[in-house]
């Protein structure tokens, strides 16, 4: 699995430093946004992992962060973690029912928040939430948010990785993992710019899907051109000289696999 991505929104200064050395001295990349309105767009650009969520925030509450955060498709499935000097019973109950996965009081323990953290990505992957390479929504909730978004009136686009085997087998599994990290958030980034927030995109039997409000073909040509054109930062500069991987040298079969891209089916 790639490095677990974890947003913090969180204006006290220094809680965000200490959250964002400890997390990132095990090996997560930590984005940090210090209002409620920066948060919103990080998570929508981002798509983290899990949300650690303050309550207190200058702009709006994290309860209304949270709201935010569940009424968007991009955003909905993200698990979300609240932190907050509360210790009321009423204000944990109001988090839950807003969706938020869990809830920690500060002052707190820093391995028992990395536990909590911890366990609520594994429980996302497992039930589908996020498929672990690309962090988009998978299994059977994809086919579900397809049917709902379809009937709603979204135009549906597919978009497959061509080169992909090739590519996986000359440059291993670790290099192929990352190179459908990018090609999600290439899709989310610009569902972002050129979507609407009720679009959704999805990975599902090695095919990303995406439903959106907007202009498909816009979709569609934005995608590819920010794929293909920053794809070459997956490959050496002789394969991109080459346009593409040398496949079985010296022998028979010998081929050029072209350079990837990210095409719509």
């Amino acid at each position: 699995m790639s490095q677990p991505r974890l947003l913090l929104i969180e204006d006290d200064y220094d809680v965000a430093e200490m959250l964002t050395t400890y997390f990132g001295s095990i090996n997560y990349t930590v984005q940090h946004a210090d209002n409620g309105t920066e948060g919103i767009e990080l998570a929508r650009s981002a798509f983290p992992n899990l949300i650690l969520l303050d309550v207190m925030l200058p702009d709006m509450d994290g309860y209304d962060v949270c709201a935010r955060l569940r009424q968007y498709s991009l955003t909905r499935y993200i698990p979300t973690l609240f932190l907050t000097q509360r210790d009321e019973r009423a204000s944990k109950v109001r988090g839950l029912e807003l969706g938020a996965d869990d809830y920690i009081t500060k002052p707190f323990d820093i391995e028992e928040l990395r536990l909590r953290v911890d366990g609520s990505i594994r429980r996302a992957t497992r039930e589908n939430l996020h498929e672990t390479r690309t962090g988009l929504p998978t299994g059977p909730l994809v086919a579900e948010e397809m049917k709902r978004h379809i009937q709603a009136g979204a135009v549906e686009l597919r978009f497959e990785l061509r080169g992909f085997e090739a590519y996986q087998e000359h440059y291993s599994f670790m290099a192929s993992a990352d190179v459908l990290f990018h090609a999600a958030r290439v899709l989310r980034a610009v569902i972002a710019r050129e979507g609407t927030p009720n679009d959704f995109v999805g990975f599902n039997d090695e095919t990303f899907v995406v439903a959106t409000y907007a202009d498909a073909a816009a979709i569609d040509s934005a995608v590819q051109a920010d794929f293909n054109t920053q794809v070459t930062a997956f490959y050496t500069f002789s394969d991109v000289q080459a346009g593409g991987i040398l496949m079985k040298p010296g022998t028979p079969e010998e081929y050029l696999a072209p350079l990837m891209s990210l095409a719509r089916v």
